[in-house]
């Protein structure tokens, strides 16, 4: 980090883009999740004073927006200070100006829940026995690190993924996962080999409404790349049924990750009202 006396004799862009990186690194430092040596350690300014003063630095750039300047000084203004919500405000609004928005994986997340206990053991998760998912040919690392969120998070056993999926330790899958890639029990397998006494359905246009579809209480769901829905060979596989996800928009798409997760909350829903 850099002192303020510094930042305001730097000009223009380079004065932007450092303090972008300052807000970034003072949002790692808040979340308790800065690197080594990248900690708050101006002594003679407590962290709210220091990020008290850079904000004000930004409030003087001539190409802040008038209404990004108003919500800077609105949080500014609210006591006590929201030290998180105003470095992620300022940074977001410096790099509007710059025109470098962040990526998925580049956004600054809070740690979740430690997954393993103090004997560094993983902890035993809770799941719906036998609801499983097969992502086919999945070619985005933040879709399939998606699906593994969210498969985690709703309590599916296992996530098989095709032999063309995009590996989820890939770095930005491992991101989006945030963890749950981690702990998810995962199997990479071809279609063939998919367990034989489980029910297959697969999620795609042209079958029944999810809000009428009976969900297996244990089975897997197929759920196609992101250019190509589901292959042929993956419907011939789904003998239990095709489930479809009503929508009224002139596009009627959506992306696989939030498909998938509709899906998961209504299966979790019906199994849970079912099973009563």
């Amino acid at each position: 980090m850099i002192e303020p006396a510094k930042l305001f004799q730097l000009e223009g862009g380079q004065k932007r883009r450092k303090l972008a990186l300052t807000f970034g690194a003072l949002e790692r430092d808040i979340l308790g999740i800065a690197e080594k040596g990248t900690e708050y350690s101006f002594s003679a300014l407590s962290r709210t004073e220091y990020i008290t003063k850079i904000t004000q630095i930004l409030l003087k750039d001539p190409k802040l927006p008038a209404e990004k300047a108003e919500n800077l000084q609105n949080l500014l203004n609210t006591q006590p200070l929201d030290e998180l919500r105003l470095c992620n405000t300022a940074r977001n609004a410096l790099l509007e100006i710059i025109g470098a928005f962040p990526a998925e994986w580049d956004l600054v997340i809070a740690p979740h829940a430690n997954p393993t206990d103090e004997n560094g053991v993983v902890k035993q998760r809770s799941f719906y026995p036998g609801m499983c998912v097969y992502a086919e040919d999945i070619r985005s690392p933040f879709n399939i690190g998606s699906i593994f969120r969210t498969a985690e998070g709703m309590g599916a056993e296992k996530v098989y993924i095709s032999p063309c999926c995009v590996s989820p330790e890939q770095p930005r899958a491992i991101r989006s996962g945030m963890g749950c890639i981690e702990t998810m029990g995962w199997e990479q397998v071809s279609l063939d080999k998919l367990p034989a006494d489980m029910p297959v359905f697969a999620l795609e246009t042209g079958g029944t409404d999810i809000n009428e579809f009976k969900f297996p209480e244990r089975g897997i769901c197929i759920i196609g790349s992101e250019e190509l829905g589901v292959s042929p060979e993956a419907l011939r596989k789904a003998e239990y049924g095709c489930v479809s996800i009503p929508m009224k928009g002139l596009k009627a798409s959506l992306n696989v990750g939030v498909a998938f997760g509709i899906l998961m909350q209504k299966w979790v829903e019906y199994i849970n009202k079912n099973s009563k």
